[in-house]
C-alpha cells in the first residue's frame, strides 16, 4: 500500500496537480481580490441600509451572509481550522468555537457601538490566519516545545473576526429603529454564509485528502495560506500608518 500511495497513476498525479493548482489559484484570487477591495463596505448595500429604517429581517440576513461568504479573511482562518480535521465532531466543536466568537463580540460591538481601529483588528485578523498556518504547520511544537490549546486560540480569534464584522455593520451606519432584530438577522446571516463556505471548504478537500498530493503538498498550501495573512498584516499596517 505505501508504494502504491507513493507511486500513483500517471491520471492520479495528473489530478493531484490539478486539485493544488485549482487551490492555490483560488487562494491567490481571494487574496489579491481581498487586498484590492480591503474587506469594505459596498457602497451600494451601504447607501441601502442608510436609507431604511424599522426591522428588514431578509435584508440583513442577506448583508450577513454576503458578508461571509465574500470575506476572504474570515474563509481563511476557516480553511486553516479545518485543514486536519477530519471527523465532523471535531469540525463542529471548532467551527462553533469561532462562530459563538465572532457572533459574541459582533452583536457586543454594534450594539453599544464600541468599534476598534479597522486596521488594527484587520491586521490582528491577518494575524490569525498566520497563527492557523503555523499551528498546522507544527511549528510551535518545534520552536517552543509544547502545543498552545488550540479550541482557545480558535475562541479567541473568534473575538477578533466579531470585531472585525462589527467594525463593518458600524460603518452600515444602521438606524436605531429596529437594531437589535436586524443585528440578529446579520448574525443569522453570517451564520449562513458561514456554512456556505464551509460547504465549499469541505467538499474540496473531500476531494483533495484522496489524493496523494495532499500530503505532499499540505506544507506549501499552509505556507501559502502564512504569506497570505502576512501581506493581510503588512496590508492593514500600511493602510494606518498612512492614514
Amino acid at each position: 500500500m505505501i508504494q502504491a500511495f507513493t507511486e500513483p497513476a500517471h491520471g492520479r498525479r495528473a489530478s493531484s496537480r490539478l486539485l493544488l493548482l485549482l487551490f492555490l489559484t483560488g487562494l491567490s484570487l481571494v487574496l489579491w481580490t481581498g487586498t484590492a477591495f480591503a474587506h469594505a463596505v459596498a457602497e451600494g448595500d451601504k447607501g441601502y441600509i442608510q436609507e431604511i429604517s424599522g426591522v428588514h429581517l431578509l435584508e440583513f440576513m442577506y448583508l450577513g451572509a454576503k458578508h461571509m461568504v465574500t470575506g476572504y479573511d474570515h474563509i481563511l482562518f476557516l480553511f486553516g481550522i479545518i485543514f486536519f480535521l477530519y471527523r465532523m465532531k471535531h469540525i463542529a466543536i471548532y467551527v462553533s468555537l469561532f462562530a459563538i466568537g465572532h457572533s459574541t463580540t459582533m452583536l457586543l460591538g454594534v450594539f453599544f457601538d464600541f468599534g476598534i481601529n479597522s486596521y488594527i483588528i484587520d491586521a490582528i485578523i491577518g494575524f490569525s490566519i498566520v497563527y492557523k498556518a503555523l499551528d498546522n504547520l507544527g511549528a510551535f511544537q518545534r520552536w517552543f516545545g509544547f502545543q498552545p490549546n488550540t479550541k482557545a486560540a480558535t475562541l479567541i480569534f473568534g473575538f477578533c473576526h466579531g470585531f472585525g464584522l462589527a467594525n463593518k455593520i458600524i460603518d452600515y451606519e444602521i438606524s436605531p429603529d429596529g437594531l437589535l432584530p436586524n443585528l440578529l438577522a446579520f448574525n443569522v446571516g453570517v451564520e449562513l454564509g458561514q456554512l456556505l463556505a464551509l460547504a465549499a471548504i469541505l467538499i474540496i478537500m473531500g476531494f483533495w485528502r484522496r489524493t496523494p498530493s495532499f500530503w505532499r503538498h499540505a506544507y506549501t498550501a499552509n505556507v501559502v495560506m502564512m504569506t497570505a495573512g502576512f501581506v493581510l498584516i503588512g496590508y492593514q499596517l500600511t493602510g494606518w500608518v498612512v492614514a
